[in-house]
C-alpha cells in the first residue's frame, strides 16, 4: 500500500492519535465516511432534488377554495 509497511502505518496512527486525540477519532471517521458517501452520490448523477420549473397545482387548488 503505497510502499508503507506496518511500522510506518503504526507510526502514522500514533501521530494521528496524538494530534486529534482518541475521543475525536470516531467523529473524524464518521465525517470522512459521510463525505465519501455524498461524493459517490454526487458523481453517480442521481439528483435528489428536482429543480426543474413546472406548474404548481397546489397553488391553483388553494385559489379555487378561497373563491
Amino acid at each position: 500500500m503505497f510502499g508503507l509497511g506496518a511500522t510506518e502505518l503504526g507510526i502514522i496512527l500514533v501521530i494521528v492519535v496524538i494530534l486529534f486525540g482518541a475521543r475525536r477519532l470516531p467523529e473524524i471517521g464518521s465525517g470522512v465516511g459521510k463525505a465519501i458517501k455524498n461524493f459517490k452520490a454526487g458523481v453517480s448523477g442521481d439528483d435528489q432534488i428536482d429543480v426543474t420549473p413546472g406548474k404548481d397545482d397546489s397553488a391553483d387548488e388553494t385559489n379555487d377554495k378561497r373563491s
